[in-house]
């Protein structure tokens, strides 16, 4: 029987749980994206982590009009990870999809994740993204051949598609079964990055896994003030999150050992992008966080670990062997070249040498990391 709440309505399909703090700019528009949808049978938790700006008011003033969003003020502020842990204890709807306040749900995409859950019923639904730039410039997700589908409403496990667990690790491109969610009692941490633990665990432990390669979610690049965008010393808290990860690894091998490869090389790619990205790592910082990315290195290396092909196996070398200055002298020049390449490609009637699948993967796994907006602010992608 489905549950009903105390006025004796069904639950709704979805629940959609949005952390706010600091986006008066952009949550209208937020809002607006996700309301004004085709598909209607949702609810919209918006919990107001007690922003410093206007936002908690402009919620207030569109539960007003639409009684699908509920508002919750904070009193004290906990952080992006608590306000969706007090969204989810207070959902109810079958499944859970978490949507930063200053991003934007695409135009139909509830409508598509709806008939994809209904087609697949997973625990874990993985959807297609896009970049969006300042400009109004929209840029595909480098890593959407992933969320290809072999056949029409297909589900499967990560032994069945361990390449997944590259997709990223963001808590808003994914649409979760509730049940799933709090039956296994996971919870988001305090501070950034915060996705990684819940998010590793979620693909780890489901038996339903399914992908929607059209694009749902829209996520703003480049924000001023953003929580990822200024230089912190709060970055190093990346390494505690992958500690977490390989420690529930390590805890059933036989479970979960085989997947120690794809997520070392995860892990890594996340270091190295925070690393690589602007106003991340302060300066006086960044000779201890490229050690301790050496630390890990050594640390969660698989046996008979392969190294990716071209200049992004080069930069993981460099980080095994600590070697900070020849890292950084390399790593200017590889933006030079991706910021060419991705100019040659504008060219007409250039035509460029065909790619192995794991060089065509390495190749965009370098555009992916490079210059990424919220990625840059180092959410990690």
């Amino acid at each position: 029987m489905a549950e009903t709440s105390g006025a004796g309505r069904a639950p709704p399909r979805i629940s959609i749980v949005i952390p706010v703090c600091g986006v008066e700019d952009e949550i209208r528009t937020c809002l607006d994206s996700i309301l004004t949808q085709s598909f209607t049978d949702i609810e919209v938790v918006a919990v107001d982590d007690s922003s410093p700006d206007r936002s908690g008011e402009i919620l207030d003033s569109y539960a007003a009009r639409d009684q699908r969003l509920r508002v919750i003020h904070l009193g004290q502020r906990g952080g992006p990870g608590n306000a969706r842990n007090t969204g989810v204890d207070l959902a109810w709807g079958d499944y859970v999809w978490f949507v930063d306040g200053d991003d934007v749900v695409a135009e139909g995409g509830l409508a598509a994740v709806a008939a994809q859950l209904a087609r697949a019923e997973p625990d874990v639904l993985l959807i297609g993204f896009a970049r969006l730039r300042p400009s109004g410039v929209v840029l595909p997700n480098a890593w959407r051949h992933l969320l290809r589908e072999q056949r029409p409403g297909e589900v499967f496990t990560l032994a069945d598609r361990p390449e997944v667990a590259r997709l990223t690790m963001t808590s808003w491109s994914k649409v979760i079964r509730r049940s799933f969610l709090t039956g296994l009692a996971l919870r988001f941490e305090p501070g950034i990055h915060e996705d990684v633990p819940l998010t590793c665990q979620l693909l780890l432990q489901a038996r339903r896994i399914a992908t929607l390669d059209t694009v749902c979610y829209l996520y703003r690049e480049r924000r001023g003030g953003a929580l990822t965008n200024t230089p912190s010393r709060d970055n190093f808290a990346v390494f505690d999150r992958y500690k977490k990860v390989f420690a529930v690894i390590a805890s059933r091998p036989d479970q979960f050992g085989a997947f120690r490869h794809v997520f070392f090389d995860r892990a890594i790619w996340h270091y190295t992008t925070v690393f690589g990205a602007p106003n991340s790592v302060p300066r006086t910082a960044r000779r201890e966080f490229f050690r301790r990315m050496a630390e890990d290195f050594a640390r969660y290396r698989p046996p008979n670990y392969m190294y990716p092909p071209g200049v992004h196996g080069l930069k993981y070398r460099l980080v095994e062997h600590d070697a900070y200055r020849a890292y950084l002298i390399i790593q200017p020049a590889n933006q030079v070249r991706i910021a060419l390449r991705n100019a040659l490609r504008g060219l007409p009637g250039l035509r460029r040498p065909r790619l192995s699948a794991r060089d065509k993967a390495s190749e965009e796994a370098d555009s992916a990391g490079q210059g990424r907006g919220r990625e840059a602010r180092v959410r990690e992608l």
